[in-house]
């Protein structure tokens, strides 16, 4: 399996809050069955401005200390990238990155307020050749209101990375109900931990992994949280299923009105 989301990094954001602990994680997730991490630590203007160059010195230094630990476990270079109006820029001039050096940008919006300008910027991300990935797509309160968003998004080129520990909870009802919706209908591309902390998610992936596979069966498993990452982490084109549009019941509408 290949985490397509982490905040492993020290110091950079709100993730790891030093070295011990981006070890601790490692090792974390080595024993729950991921061969490769990407580190995709916060890029957010004014707040987490941590750029290329000392994010790839951070990483070739944790890999060297990997190496003489003979851990096996890959780590690639990324960010998360908080939707502006200067996506593109930061790219250009090395700020934020892309996964791996490729074309696919993972980026996320605010959480509680749709994006005004969210239709240019996908817009703007294409015409430049990116691929944007959207994370976690479930915990949006207004995708929760309205999940057809995420249809429409797909059906304009963006792919969905869903978190591994929403289909268990852990970001509340609402958002657990809503992957689970989002993955019966082929809106869901890639699977990550978008993990912060040691002895939070990784210890939770049995789970997790037992009920994801009820829900997509074990070929579709295998996609999203394998053959689709290392598509991407290859700068290879990644074909998709077709989606289907989401339609909640009302015992559904109601559970979700209700619900946290």
């Amino acid at each position: 399996m290949i985490d397509m989301h982490s905040h492993i990094l020290p110091n950079i954001d709100d993730g790891a809050r030093n070295i011990e602990e981006t070890f601790q994680l490692i090792k974390e997730a080595e024993k729950a069955g991921f061969e490769a991490i990407v580190s995709t630590s916060h890029y957010m203007e004014g707040y987490y401005e941590t750029d290329l160059p000392e994010r790839e010195v951070w990483i070739e230094a944790i890999h060297q200390k990997l190496q003489e630990r003979d851990s096996k476990i890959q780590l690639y270079l990324g960010n998360e990238i908080y939707l502006s109006d200067n996506i593109i820029s930061l790219l250009e001039e090395e700020k934020a990155s892309t996964i791996n050096d490729t074309s696919y940008v993972l980026f996320e919006m605010p959480l509680n307020v749709e994006p005004f300008n969210l239709y240019n910027m996908i817009y703007e991300m294409m015409q430049s050749r990116i691929v944007p990935i959207l994370a976690h797509p479930e915990r949006y309160t207004f995708v929760q209101e309205d999940p057809e968003l995420i249809y429409d998004l797909i059906e304009k080129g963006v792919l969905m990375q869903a978190n591994y520990a929403s289909i268990i909870g852990y970001y509340g009802k609402k958002a657990q109900m809503i992957v689970k919706k989002l993955l019966e209908n082929n809106m869901i591309h890639f699977l990550g931990s978008d993990v912060h902390r040691a002895k939070t998610i990784y210890p939770k992936m049995s789970e997790i992994l037992e009920q994801l596979e009820e829900i997509v069966g074990q070929k579709r498993l295998e996609e999203l949280t394998t053959t689709n990452p290392k598509l991407a982490l290859q700068n290879k084109r990644i074909e998709i299923d077709e989606p289907h549009k989401i339609e909640l019941t009302l015992k559904e509408k109601l559970a979700m009105k209700f619900s946290k």
